[in-house]
C-alpha cells in the first residue's frame, strides 16, 4: 500500500525540481539576452552625427587604441570606449591605426570605425593660394580658413611666398603654412636662378622676383607670360620705363583690387612703385609670382617687341614700333567704346 505522506513529499519534490529548472532556464536566458544586449550596445551602430551625415576625427601621433576609444566616446562617435577596443581586437587593427583626419559616417559601428581608422585614407584638405596674390590677400585667406589654428606671424616681405595648392590637416597652424610657402619660394627661385639666360638686365634674385610679379599681374594667360616678360626685359635693356599699370595699382592699394579705372592723376602719382614715373624696377615685388612667371623672366624669348596692349578678349597685341602700337591702341579704344555703347544701350532698354 502506497504511503500517502511519501506520495505528497515526492510530488512536492518534483514540483520544486521543476521550479528550479525553470529558474535556471530563466537565468540562462536572461544571461544570454544580457550578453546579446551588451554586445549590441557595445558593437552595434553608434550615435548619430551631431551635424550632417558624418563627423570628423583625428588620429594623432602616439595614439593607442585605448586613447582613440576614449576620445571617440568623448566626442560621441561610439557608445563605449570598451566597445571600440573590443572591435579593434576582433578586426585585428589594434596596431594599424594611421595618423590622419577621418570622416566617420553617422551611426557607424565600432568595427567599421576601426577599419576606417586603419585604412589611412584620411580626409584630404588643401588651401589654394593663387598666383599673383599679395601677402595681404594670402594672409586674409589663411586667417579665414576654419581648419587652421593659431595666429599668423608678422607679414613677410612681398614676393617671398610661393603661391600653390598646399595640403593641410585640421589643426595645422597658420604659421606652419606660411613657413612652407617661404621654404617653397626659396627652393623654387634657387632652382630657376641656376638655369637663367645669360646677359639678363637683372642681377639678383630679388630683381627677378620683382619683374616676375609685374609679369604675373599683367596677364592671366599662361601662354603670354614669356612674351610679356620679353617686352619688359627689352625695355630694361633699352633704358625705357616699364610703364606697367599694375605697379600704379599696387602703390595705391598694396595688392588689393582697385575696383575702378586708372585716372590720369594715378599715372602721374610719384609713388615708389609707379613705373610710369620711376626708371627701372620698383623697390619691391608687387605680388607673389608663380613658377611660370619667374621662369619666363629668367628665360624670355628673343624678340624685338617693346609694346603691348589689351586686345579685348583677355589677351594682348604686341608691337615692335610705336606706330604699330598706336594702331593697336586705337583699335583697343574703339573696341572699348563699342562695349560701353552696348552697355548703355542695354541699360537704357531696361528703363
Amino acid at each position: 500500500m502506497t504511503d500517502p505522506v511519501a506520495k505528497v513529499r515526492g510530488k512536492k519534490a518534483a514540483q520544486a525540481k521543476a521550479m528550479w529548472q525553470r529558474v535556471w532556464v530563466g537565468l540562462g536566458l536572461a544571461a544570454i539576452f544580457l550578453v546579446i544586449g551588451t554586445g549590441l550596445f557595445l558593437l552595434g551602430p553608434g550615435p548619430k552625427a551631431k551635424e550632417g551625415d558624418s563627423s570628423f576625427f583625428i588620429v594623432q601621433e602616439g595614439d593607442s587604441a585605448s586613447t582613440v576609444g576614449a576620445r571617440l566616446q568623448q566626442e560621441g562617435l561610439v557608445r563605449s570606449a570598451f566597445g571600440f577596443r573590443l572591435a579593434v581586437k576582433i578586426t585585428g587593427s589594434a596596431a594599424d591605426l594611421k595618423i590622419a583626419e577621418y570622416e566617420i559616417p553617422s551611426g557607424a559601428t565600432p568595427a567599421r570605425i576601426a577599419k576606417i581608422l586603419a585604412s589611412g585614407e584620411g580626409v584630404k584638405r588643401v588651401v589654394v593660394l593663387p598666383e599673383g596674390w599679395s601677402v595681404s590677400q594670402i594672409y586674409a585667406r589663411l586667417e579665414a580658413n576654419k581648419f587652421l589654428t593659431g595666429k599668423l606671424p608678422p607679414p613677410p616681405p612681398e614676393g617671398t611666398l610661393n603661391p600653390d595648392t598646399y595640403p593641410i590637416q585640421r589643426g595645422d597652424t597658420r604659421a606652419s603654412v606660411v613657413k612652407r610657402m617661404q621654404e617653397s619660394h626659396e627652393a623654387l627661385i634657387d632652382q630657376l636662378w641656376l638655369k637663367r639666360a645669360p646677359d639678363l638686365p637683372i642681377s639678383t634674385k630679388q630683381e627677378a622676383i620683382t619683374l616676375a610679379s609685374i609679369v604675373e599681374k599683367e596677364t592671366g594667360i599662361a601662354e603670354e607670360r614669356p612674351r610679356v616678360a620679353a617686352v619688359f626685359v627689352n625695355r630694361l635693356r633699352l633704358g625705357m620705363k616699364l610703364q606697367s599699370d599694375p605697379t600704379i595699382i599696387y602703390g595705391i592699394t598694396k595688392g588689393a583690387p582697385l575696383r575702378r579705372k586708372i585716372f590720369r592723376s594715378d599715372i602721374e602719382n610719384p609713388h615708389p612703385w609707379n613705373t610710369y614715373v620711376i626708371q627701372g624696377l620698383p623697390p619691391t615685388p608687387i605680388a607673389n609670382p608663380g613658377k611660370d612667371a619667374i621662369a619666363a623672366v629668367l628665360n624670355p624669348p628673343r624678340t624685338r617687341e617693346i609694346f603691348f596692349v589689351a586686345d579685348g578678349t583677355g589677351g594682348h597685341v604686341f608691337a615692335e614700333t610705336y606706330a604699330e602700337h598706336n594702331r593697336n591702341v586705337q583699335r583697343w579704344r574703339a573696341w572699348r567704346a563699342e562695349q560701353e555703347k552696348k552697355s548703355q544701350s542695354l541699360l537704357g532698354g531696361g528703363d
